[in-house]
Formats: structure tokens, C-alpha cells, sequence
């Protein structure tokens, strides 16, 4: 959709929804150059909404209360581990597996999202904690995919090749041969 139609719609319909705005704000980023009419119809659209003939529809703000109860819970048990153990384990890993596992709790206001924090210490404590052990299980018992692997260091751009040609040497063996790459 372009820049003109979403004009008309918003003007149509009396508003400039949250997808509608964003669209606008793609097209511009991503165009090389706007055209005159382009230009013509952000400058109606600012009209408008500055006289309230179309009217700019607020993003609804939400949280998934689950996922702040998850992360706690995550976070506990792994400290705990981690003191008692070599092991190093990652939070994220963990938190995804059991909120994969569990319902959403979304809020949209204060009350809403302490309403849920309550009803879920009360139902789904015993769940939660569940999720989140049995994740933690998983992820110890992992296998170790590929142990040889390194990651890309960020260092500075002059030493891409020279990581592309080790990981290349690496997977690869006969693809470089007498490479003459810094």
C-alpha cells in the first residue's frame, strides 16, 4: 500500500491506525526518494490530523505478566545451580522453553497486571516452577552440537577474511588452497 492510498483510507475512515502509521514510516525510511505527490499527501495528512479529521489511533501498550513470573523463577534456580556448580546456564534459553510451555497472563494496566501476578501465585505457581525445572533439565541435558565451534569475534573489519578463510579451512579443507589472504 502507498503513501496515497493509506491517506485516503485514513481520511475514509477517520483515523491513522498503529499498522498504517508504521507503513507510512517504512515507505519513507526504505524509499531512496519520496515523489512530489508523496511529499503532497504526508503534508494532507498532517492537515488533517492537526484538525482532527483524522485522528491518530494510540498503540495499545501490554505485558505478558508470565513472562516477568518465568524469568524470576528462571533466574532463582539457575543462581542456585550456578553456585553449586561449574555449570553456566542461559536464562533465555530456559525462560522460552517453559513459557512455550505455559498460558499467557497479558495485561494492560496496573491493576490488570497485579490481578494476574496474584491469580497466577495462586493457580500456577506449582506450573511455573514445574516449566521452569523441567527446562532447566533439558538444557543440562542437552547434547553439545558441534563442541568445536567458535563464534565470529567482533574484532575489526580488516580480519573478515581472514575468519571467513579459518572458517572456511575448518568446513572446508580443500576449497583454500595456496590462499595468499592476510
Amino acid at each position: 500500500m502507498g503513501i496515497n492510498s493509506i491517506v485516503e483510507q485514513a481520511l475514509r475512515d477517520g483515523f491513522l491506525t498503529p499498522s498504517m502509521e508504521a507503513e507510512v514510516g517504512k515507505i519513507c525510511d526504505t524509499a531512496a526518494e519520496l515523489s512530489v505527490d508523496e511529499y503532497m499527501a504526508l503534508d494532507k495528512l498532517m492537515g488533517f490530523l492537526l484538525t482532527g479529521e483524522v485522528v491518530a489511533m494510540p498503540r495499545k501498550q501490554f505485558i505478558n505478566v508470565m513472562e516477568e513470573l518465568v524469568l524470576s523463577e528462571a533466574i532463582t534456580r539457575v543462581a542456585e545451580i550456578e553456585q553449586t556448580s561449574d555449570s553456566s546456564l542461559d536464562v533465555g534459553d530456559i525462560a522460552a522453553y517453559a513459557l512455550n510451555r505455559l498460558p499467557p497472563l497479558y495485561a494492560t494496566t496496573e491493576e490488570g497486571a497485579s490481578y494476574q501476578r496474584q491469580r497466577a501465585r495462586q493457580e500456577l505457581q506449582n506450573l511455573i516452577q514445574k516449566q521452569v525445572a523441567e527446562a532447566i533439565a533439558r538444557y543440562l541435558d542437552r547434547p553439545e552440537f558441534f563442541p568445536e565451534r567458535q563464534a565470529i569475534s567482533n574484532k575489526n573489519d580488516s580480519k573478515v577474511a581472514s575468519q571467513l578463510s579459518s572458517l572456511l579451512k575448518d568446513y572446508a579443507p580443500s576449497y583454500e588452497q595456496n590462499s595468499n589472504l592476510p
